[in-house]
């Protein structure tokens, strides 16, 4: 059973006053954020069954958190929306447009927010499963797998905007199922916004930047892979070497280095591996970067190596980004 935080049901009923000539349904603000903590609580429970149980607790903390802080953004939108009526509450005479701006825009940040939150139910999805990593033999594929489903998901968002610019309605989008047509429905009813979208121009943004985040490291990776293996090097009491198996870059000592050499090996990223007999990091631009300027003290201009591969980022996050974003529903 998840642990429900409090829900202000006086902020709720005063902001449905605010905007609606309907009455508000007592409790119906708490019932709803219960039921999007069970949707999270059923999430995480079906993680659990897929890893490790030492993975359990860390689970549980991130629904917790979850739960915590989206009652927290449900009060905060409900303080905001209590602040000025609509304009079909107060009517146009004397309307405080200026007052109304501020809101809308605090109201905007909330929403900004609360979309934040619900990443904490992708990285519950994530929890105890590898990211897509460089070590990966498959990284380009799966990559570019997801590059895939991102641009689909792209192109699914503005062929929905565009069905409703053209019909003014979700109602017989071949690309909606019912229930994916009626939470749309009801996230574009809360909208703070005139003339709501299915889709606002920020989450078309945020994907899209996940589009090319994606296909840098697309090209990263194939950059890397037919380019030249680059080379290590020597310097005065060891050598460099790059691990192309491994895709580590290695720093081997001739003994066993100073303490103050350790502190700065590990400032610079470098871990110890004794399997290896080494202190290594991830093969990259910045791998060899670090490598040169831990080593380049003890070594003369000429020797100084040349970088030559492109950098990349060693892991990709894992998160699966639903096609169909709605907001959570609210029945007041």
């Amino acid at each position: 059973m998840p642990t429900y935080y409090p829900i202000d049901e006086t902020a709720a009923r005063r902001a449905k006053e605010m905007s609606s000539f309907y009455d508000y349904k007592p409790g119906s603000a708490t019932a709803s954020y219960r039921q999007e903590v069970d949707k999270a609580a059923a999430i995480a429970e079906a993680q659990k069954t897929r890893v490790d149980p030492m993975y359990h607790e860390k689970i549980d903390r991130l629904l917790d958190t979850y739960a915590r802080k989206l009652a927290e953004n449900l009060n905060h939108g409900y303080a905001i929306a209590a602040r000025c009526p609509s304009v079909l509450i107060a009517g146009p005479a004397n309307f405080p447009v200026r007052k109304k701006e501020k809101q809308n825009r605090a109201d905007d940040a909330n929403i900004r927010e609360w979309q934040e939150i619900q990443g904490i139910l992708h990285r519950i999805r994530g929890v105890g499963t590898a990211g897509i990593s460089s070590d990966d033999e498959n990284a380009l594929q799966k990559l570019r797998e997801k590059l895939a489903r991102h641009e689909r998901e792209q192109e699914a968002m503005k062929s929905i905007n565009a069905y409703y610019r053209k019909h003014g309605t979700l109602d017989g989008c071949p690309l909606l199922s019912a229930e994916e047509t009626e939470k749309i429905k009801a996230a574009m009813a809360r909208d703070w916004r005139a003339n709501p979208k299915p889709y606002e121009s920020y989450l078309l943004n945020n994907n899209n930047q996940t589009i090319r985040s994606v296909k840098a490291r697309i090209a990263e990776l194939e950059a890397k892979q037919s380019s030249p293996a680059p080379e290590g090097w020597s310097f005065d009491g060891g050598r460099v070497v790059m691990n192309q198996e491994e895709n580590r870059i290695q720093i081997l000592f001739d003994g066993k280095p100073a303490e103050d050499i350790r502190s700065e090996l590990k400032h610079a990223g470098f871990r110890w591996a004794p399997s290896q007999g080494a202190w290594q990091r991830m093969l990259n631009q910045n791998g060899i970067y670090a490598a040169k300027s831990v080593t380049e003290k003890w070594m003369t201009p000429a020797d100084l190596p040349e970088t030559t591969i492109e950098s990349q980022t060693e892991e990709e996050p894992c998160s699966e980004e639903p096609v169909l974003f709605s907001y959570p529903q609210q029945s007041m």
